[in-house]
């Protein structure tokens, strides 16, 4: 009772954003959920002048419900498809997240632009967009304005990337007998599942393949989706020791360790276990649907905590950090295909 007194008004207010941007987002694939989220939750927080009563269960949403999506995130993952699928895929997938970071950490030097944008901006555009920024923010500490701003930048380059590489796969030669090369492309290239979606679904109706690109390109997402594990444990160490660094004492790295990641791996582990059991995997897609709609909710909580006015402001340099890292992933990817292919 003292909890649903203390969070009632902020969780329900956040179940009501999420269920019209829910809406959207399957009306609107290419924009998503989240997205919508967030700028209804920004556009709410201009008409509702008196917050506090909504304050507890927003900040639940935004914290721990986000951390309880990225768990739930790990029932859609059959580890096993995902290895195989790595086989092909995993050395295109490593270079493309170690060249979106690096490119990060250096304009983040360079351009001065905050560390945790920078980390959430390069975090987001090499491993899965929203998802890996949900799992990335509450082992930095991201407050909710930079959570905002980063998905803001994702947002833009997946629109770009849905509408773009379907021509510029066209264009290049990949094969237009099999979704392979392109589905490969897509699911390094496009950072969040909905644009994977919808440039890989493209393809597939342009050439009348069915849906051999989007299983493709769906599965090595989901590969990528695993970089999410070390990612997150780097991140938390590094934490620890600059905490340390910083205060001049010892910092416990079990107050930072996201254990919540350990949730998610047991999650992947039970599905696999299930699925080679003989459980049927469509058997876990409620699950998956309920990760998704917690990440929606919890975008909604971060929109109504978010200024508006100060996003827009401070927008320039992270949209830049975006690109770069967008432009520089799209040419690793294609050149090791390339590469690979020519071997």
């Amino acid at each position: 009772m003292k909890f649903l007194s203390k969070n009632g008004k902020g969780l329900l207010l956040c179940l009501g954003l999420a269920i019209p941007s829910c809406i959207l987002g399957k009306m609107f694939p290419v924009i998503g959920g989240p997205v919508f989220a967030i700028l209804i939750g920004m556009v709410l927080a201009l008409v509702v002048k008196k917050k506090e009563p909504f304050e507890g269960g927003v900040k639940f949403t935004s914290k721990k419900i986000l951390q309880y999506a990225v768990v739930l995130l790990g029932f859609g993952m059959n580890l096993e498809v995902v290895m195989e699928t790595g086989k092909q895929s995993l050395p295109i997938i490593i270079c493309t997240i170690t060249t979106s970071l690096v490119i990060a950490f250096v304009l983040h030097r360079v351009m001065h632009i905050p560390e945790k944008i920078s980390t959430l901006v390069g975090v987001g555009s090499s491993i899965c967009g929203g998802s890996a920024i949900a799992a990335t923010a509450p082992v930095i500490d991201a407050d909710e304005e930079e959570v905002a701003q980063a998905i803001s930048v994702i947002f833009l380059f997946n629109i770009l990337a849905a509408l773009i590489f379907p021509a510029l796969g066209a264009a290049i030669g990949f094969s237009t007998t099999s979704g392979d090369a392109f589905g490969v492309f897509a699911g390094t290239a496009v950072n969040d599942t909905s644009s994977v979606t919808a440039a890989a679904s493209t393809w597939d109706s342009m050439y009348h393949l069915g849906s051999q690109t989007l299983d493709k390109a769906v599965t090595v997402k989901l590969t990528r989706t695993l970089a999410i594990i070390p990612i997150t444990l780097v991140l938390a160490v590094r934490r620890a020791k600059k905490a340390e660094n910083q205060n001049g004492e010892k910092v416990s790295l079990k107050k930072v360790f996201p254990f919540f990641i350990l949730f998610f791996i047991g999650a992947s582990v039970i599905t696999t276990v299930a699925v080679a059991a003989g459980v049927p995997i469509e058997s876990f897609q409620p699950l998956k649907e309920l990760s998704k709609f917690f990440i929606v909710m919890a975008m909604g909580a971060i929109g109504f905590h978010t200024d508006i006015v100060k996003l827009v402001k401070s927008g320039g340099k992270p949209i830049l950090l975006g690109m770069a890292c967008w432009v520089g992933i799209t040419a690793v990817t294609l050149t090791m295909q390339h590469f690979m292919h020519m071997w």
